[in-house]
């Protein structure tokens, strides 16, 4: 198998996935699609394990390793500043597609059958939410977003503690190399995954439940296009001076994994690497990608809640004022966090719903295609990750341009190439 392209791979494991899907349901074959639902879920499963470790020391790590990086506080403010760019850009083009398919109007479903989720999110619940009650939890309960705020602590502790840290690093070094390579032999059980997660969808959700939402679902697939087709390849020529192909080309298996796995953190191992292929210090790649994995939700908190609340309303018959829209955007660029990187954008959009004053029963609507949905919100999402750590490397002289240009033409789970050397002097900015 390894020397099969990984890539080839994945897309193997898609088609066939498709076609025992396809199977299933037209055989009504119930122990096939048992099977596959199993298979794509323990992938799920594996992925997810490691997350809370991984997520942990990657950032301890990664903020420990910024000591004496000059532009250190640059890079991060840059980054987030890039983060926030580009989610507007993202939410408008959402609440531009959104005005122009009109996909509520016309739309024949049973409102009053309708409920809302049982998970859903308010302001007062993000924001009390970032600080856990208790570490441990935080953990146990697989809250990202708690546990980024930890690591975020803990690593600037043990930076401005220096010396006196050092085994506390140490350790926390020598687990993330374990977690990671313990995540690889997860990943390269990906086409599995993919035959299986694929395989289950297309048995579970056949055209009978999607043509009511048709012109919904088409809205969300074209937006999340024009972001990864059109915007992301623009913001790379025009910011960046980067060719997109070549961006696209060392990114892609990350993206891919996104789609079939539908979790960004799941898909960080993958992303980082892909990332630092491209040409980005490692340093402020391991720093930028668990961050983005948690926050940077292209898909699922711009594109999707902008789109899913023109829908809601249009639905129920209520009419979204200037107000309303510009309510989006701010919920889209500031919110986003509430996702926290897990399969689907539920409390997001429960989130938006609520800031608007529309139904929350609305959400209900969409549950039974969500995870058709969350294939493509996840993709992008994920693109956007590796897409901002690349731009700002490049703007700010660091990119390795020759390693960006040659992106994509090793396989990525090819690990018998050393790594890149983690240098400080990476992050510094290249005279002009």
């Amino acid at each position: 198998m390894r020397k099969i392209p990984f890539s080839v791979q994945i897309l193997a494991g898609l088609v066939l996935g498709v076609a025992l899907g396809f199977l299933a349901r037209a055989g009504d074959l119930s122990w096939l699609a048992s099977t596959l639902d199993t298979a794509g879920d323990l992938f799920v499963q594996l992925l997810k394990l490691a997350v809370p470790p991984l997520v942990f020391t990657a950032i301890v790590v990664s903020v420990v390793s910024l000591r004496g990086v000059a532009n250190a506080a640059r890079l991060a403010w840059k980054t987030l500043l890039w983060f926030g760019a580009t989610a507007l850009i993202a939410v408008g083009v959402g609440i531009g597609l959104g005005l122009l398919t009109n996909p509520g109007r016309g739309v024949s479903l049973d409102t009053g059958t309708a409920a809302a989720p049982q998970r859903t999110g308010s302001w007062t619940d993000f924001l009390t939410g970032i600080v856990p009650t208790n570490p441990v939890g935080a953990f146990v309960e697989g809250n990202v977003l708690q546990i980024v705020f930890l690591a975020l602590v803990v690593g600037a502790a043990a930076l401005l503690a220096g010396e006196v840290a050092e085994p506390f690093v140490a350790v926390n070094r020598s687990l993330l190399a374990i977690v990671q390579k313990a995540l690889w032999w997860v990943i390269r059980l990906a086409p599995i995954g993919t035959l299986g997660l694929i395989g289950n969808a297309v048995a579970s959700y056949g055209w009978d439940l999607l043509a009511p939402l048709a012109r919904f679902t088409t809205a969300v697939y074209v937006g999340c296009a024009i972001v990864l087709l059109v915007v992301y390849p623009a913001l790379l020529v025009i910011a960046g001076r980067l060719n997109p192909l070549r961006f696209f080309a060392g990114a892609w298996p990350a993206i891919q994994l996104a789609f079939v796995s539908r979790s960004s953190v799941g898909t960080m191992p993958v992303t980082q690497r892909s990332v630092e292929r491209l040409g980005v210090p490692r340093e402020y790649a391991s720093f930028a990608v668990p961050f983005g994995a948690t926050t940077k939700m292209d898909g699922c908190a711009a594109i999707y809640p902008a789109l899913a609340a023109i829908f809601v309303a249009q639905v129920f018959g209520v009419h979204l004022s200037v107000t309303d829209y510009l309510l989006i955007a701010f919920v889209s660029v500031v919110g986003s966090a509430a996702t926290a990187g897990l399969t689907g954008a539920i409390v997001m959009l429960t989130l938006t719903l609520s800031t608007l004053g529309l139904p929350l029963a609305g959400a209900g609507l969409l549950l039974a295609i969500d995870p058709i949905l969350d294939m493509i919100r996840t993709a992008t999402n994920v693109a956007g990750q590796a897409l901002v750590p690349t731009i700002v490397a490049a703007r700010e002289g660091t990119l390795d341009r020759a390693a960006y240009d040659s992106a994509g033409r090793r396989d990525l789970t090819d690990t018998d190439e050393p790594a890149r050397p983690a240098r400080h002097a990476e992050l510094e900015p290249v005279p002009a």
